[in-house]
């Protein structure tokens, strides 16, 4: 914790108790905090109605995916950008997408998709247009509309995040331990971190608008082209 902290000037100004339970979030899900890593952070948010700088947990895709993988449930799950020329065909009709890696044209980036798999033989596929997942990032953060934050420093992995979200979300099996990702996900935690019984833990969330987050899993997802692969 000291070594994010002390790589991190505006986390440096966060309050103590903020970091402390960022940090006890990441060990309750057994998710690093190295950001070398990416599975998880302890990011820095200034708070305007306390003018504090706040710390919270964020999940990255990386731990999404980790997570996932834990279930036992998920065979294969992917998030990739999309380039030019890759996205081979669409048919909106029948909801069949091809892509082809082999197909690019150039570098540009026109989307970000996910792809799941589970043991039993389930798939499906979620894309986005680079479009959808700007307006997603317009709609849900504050420092996205503000031009900083994680969002404007890697927005290829935080689009990434989105689609795989989203996806697992609406179609995987939610273990627990998935579930409380998503609950504490951009969280900062109110009071102490309730170890013995985490799930009753105080949250709230500095960047994102309480009501906008309880419905951005079912909601937005109409935003999305949902696809099931074979």
């Amino acid at each position: 914790v000291l070594a994010v902290v002390n790589n991190n000037d505006l986390l440096k100004k966060a309050t103590a108790p903020s970091v402390v339970n960022s940090a006890l979030i990441a060990a309750t899900l057994d998710l690093p905090i190295n950001p070398n890593v990416g599975f998880s952070a302890i990011v820095p948010y200034y708070d305007g109605k306390t003018r504090q700088t706040i710390a919270q947990f964020q999940i990255m895709y990386r731990g999404m995916i980790q997570l996932a993988m834990r279930s036992g449930q998920v065979k294969t799950i992917i998030a990739e950008e999309v380039h030019e020329g890759e996205l081979v065909s669409a048919n909106k009709f029948t909801g069949e997408y091809v892509f082809d890696e082999s197909a690019r044209t150039s570098d540009k980036v026109i989307g970000y998709m996910a792809y799941l798999k589970l043991v039993n033989g389930f798939e499906k596929t979620l894309y986005m247009t680079i479009e959808e997942v700007q307006k997603h990032a317009t709609q849900y953060s504050q420092t996205f509309r503000k031009g900083f934050g994680v969002w404007k420093d890697n927005f290829s992995a935080m689009a990434k995040k989105t689609v795989t979200k989203l996806l697992l979300s609406k179609y995987a099996p939610l273990s627990i331990e998935m579930q409380r990702a998503m609950m504490f996900d951009q969280a900062s935690i109110k009071g102490e971190v309730n170890v013995e019984d985490i799930d009753s833990t105080n949250v709230e969330y500095v960047d994102n608008q309480e009501s906008a987050r309880a419905s951005m899993l079912n909601d937005d997802i109409e935003d999305a082209e949902i696809v099931t692969e074979g």
